[in-house]
């Protein structure tokens, strides 16, 4: 289930950001399939992991009721065997023959959570000025490079530490590599910024008799 999560989180999270662009347009168009992509895709793989994961649940209750009457059975004398009545040497007796049990547990790594409060961030963000969003911008190669660290870390862990599979390390530096192109991607945006907007942006950094005056081209 953990495993399910994260990956849901993984193919979630770059539909996510491409969701800050397309879901005002599907909402300009009446497009609802245009609209939070990331969320959606998140919530279907949750739902068949969730599905799939009951299902596992109730044949391992079926597999341990089914057990239990056995033993039960056993203890009452209904099938009496030779260890009810003689001493084994205890390396003789044969250990008994349980089904293990998925065991959830709800501390550590949830990617998809951190994720997703970065979507709502996103949607639900109002900037004081269109310098705080030029700010946001010059900040965004340092903040995917965060996002980055964390796949190049699980990939050395999951290389070092973890009992996976090279194949599985091998896919998380593949998704590092490929955040670190969109962090050089990334990085132009500020100056395309600045420079379309470099009036703008002037009468900011360098207004015209102080920022009171220049309030007065207030359009």
């Amino acid at each position: 289930m953990h495993g399910r999560r994260l990956l849901a989180g993984l193919l979630a999270a770059p539909l996510g950001v491409l969701g800050m662009l397309t879901t005002p347009l599907g909402r300009k168009l009446g497009l609802a399939w245009l609209q939070h992509p990331g969320r959606r895709l998140y919530q279907r793989m949750m739902r068949t992991a969730a599905e799939r994961k009951a299902a596992r649940d109730a044949a391992a209750r079926e597999r341990l009721a089914a057990e239990k009457e056995a033993l039960d059975a056993e203890a009452a004398g209904e099938t009496p065997q030779i260890g009810d009545t003689a001493d084994r040497p205890s390396h003789l007796v044969p250990a008994t023959n349980t089904t293990p049990v998925e065991v959830v547990s709800m501390s550590g790594f949830k990617f998809e959570e951190a994720a997703a409060e970065m979507e709502n961030a996103a949607r639900t963000y109002e900037p004081d000025g269109c310098m705080e969003i030029l700010s946001t911008i010059e900040n965004l190669p340092e903040a995917l490079t965060s996002i980055a660290n964390t796949f190049r870390i699980l990939a050395e862990r999951s290389d070092s530490e973890f009992p996976l599979e090279k194949d599985i390390a091998a896919a998380f530096d593949e998704i590092y590599g490929a955040l670190m192109r969109a962090v050089e991607s990334s990085a132009d945006l500020a100056p395309v910024f600045r420079r379309v907007h470099a009036q703008d942006i002037a009468r900011h950094e360098d207004p015209r008799n102080g920022t009171a005056a220049e309030k007065g081209w207030n359009v």
